[in-house]
């Protein structure tokens, strides 16, 4: 798999990011459904405990690739313990104008201004409930772009109420800094009243359906300790199942000499790995093994994923690192990496 990925990297390279993104998703749903592409068994080799879910390896897709829920089946062949999809919104959305997605090879790095383009919560639910991938599936919550920021809780209490039913887990994405005013949401006040109403409905749901399905915070990685301290406070007050560190970044100083370098939109991939371990650390100094951290970020090896989980994460999600390294990437770190022993 890896040679052949190695082979056609170079020919989707050539295509306009977004194009290659839906030719590579077409081709790989081609290889499923012709029997080429067969499931790998590895992902069974280590099995996880984490938010009372058994997660068959540590290694997931992160949000973003599959905003829709049209692809479970063909990447859950990939190996993957976990697969979460979305940021899906109540209603469909086109997202950003083109062009909005940017390859930035000599840095192994892509910067996105995607805008939560997506085909609407009823049409991902619809695609969840057909999928056949036995791993365990986390759907992603955001808001509309003209829902008015004190409003957003209405956008994610809808979400919530409709994935809850068919999701593992529901993660409120509240980090993209492509949507105006989105990370205000994750100041405070405005977070503890957010959490709160969700946590809410999550126990009447809960009570309704007879399922627990826990609750995942996704957070940026442009804060100051301050703030990811309060973040981590905020999250043991409200008994949030779990949080994702992180988000893409703003920050392009590493990139900026670049071609497409000084993009608006967040920064994902190798100029991320740093940071975004380093919020890690510090969210485990606060949470200990009280909440579990899931590491996303700048992944691009087995030993990236190791230095996240030694950081105190408990399971890890890649996307900019599936695009550079292959699929190869994800049986790396499946045989590769052991969580830490913390404590």
């Amino acid at each position: 798999m890896h040679g052949l990925y190695s082979l056609l990297r170079p020919l989707v390279f050539c295509f306009d990011p977004e194009k290659a993104h839906h030719l590579t998703l077409a081709s790989l749903d081609l290889a499923y459904n012709t029997g080429l592409l067969k499931a790998s068994k590895r992902e069974l080799i280590s099995p996880i405990e984490v938010m009372g879910l058994s997660f068959p390896s540590v290694v997931g897709l992160a949000a973003g690739l599959d905003k829709n829920a049209d692809h479970i089946n063909s990447l859950g062949a990939l190996g993957f313990g976990f697969i979460e999809v979305g940021t899906v919104t109540p209603r469909p959305q086109p997202g950003n104008p083109k062009p909005r997605l940017f390859r930035l090879p000599e840095a192994e790095a892509i910067i996105n201004r995607m805008g939560f383009n997506n085909l609407g919560v009823d049409h991902l639910v619809e695609q969840v409930k057909k999928a056949r991938y036995k791993g365990i599936i986390g759907i992603n919550i955001g808001k509309n772009f003209d829902t008015p920021i004190e409003k957003a809780v209405d956008d994610y209490l809808i979400g919530l109420t409709k994935v809850y039913p068919y999701a593992s887990y529901v993660t409120v994405n509240i980090s993209s800094p492509n949507t105006a005013n989105l990370r205000d949401l994750q100041e405070k006040d405005q977070l503890g009243g957010l959490l709160s109403t969700l946590k809410q409905e999550q126990q009447r749901l809960h009570e309704k359906t007879g399922r627990y399905v826990p609750l995942v915070l996704k957070i940026a990685p442009d804060m100051e300790d301050e703030a990811v301290q309060s973040i981590a406070e905020t999250l043991l007050v409200h008994n949030i199942d779990g949080v994702i560190a992180t988000n893409t970044t703003i920050n392009k100083e590493s990139v900026d000499h670049l071609a497409h370098g000084r993009e608006q939109g967040g920064l994902s991939g190798a100029p991320l790995t740093v940071k975004s371990t380093a919020v890690v650390k510090q969210l485990y100094s606060h949470l200990g093994e009280q909440i579990p951290i899931i590491a996303a970020g700048g992944i691009l090896s087995a030993d990236d994923a190791q230095a996240k989980l030694d950081a105190g994460a408990k399971l890890v999600q890649v996307y900019s690192g599936l695009i550079y390294r292959g699929p190869q990437l994800v049986l790396d770190i499946i045989e590769s990496c052991h969580p830490a022993k913390q404590g």
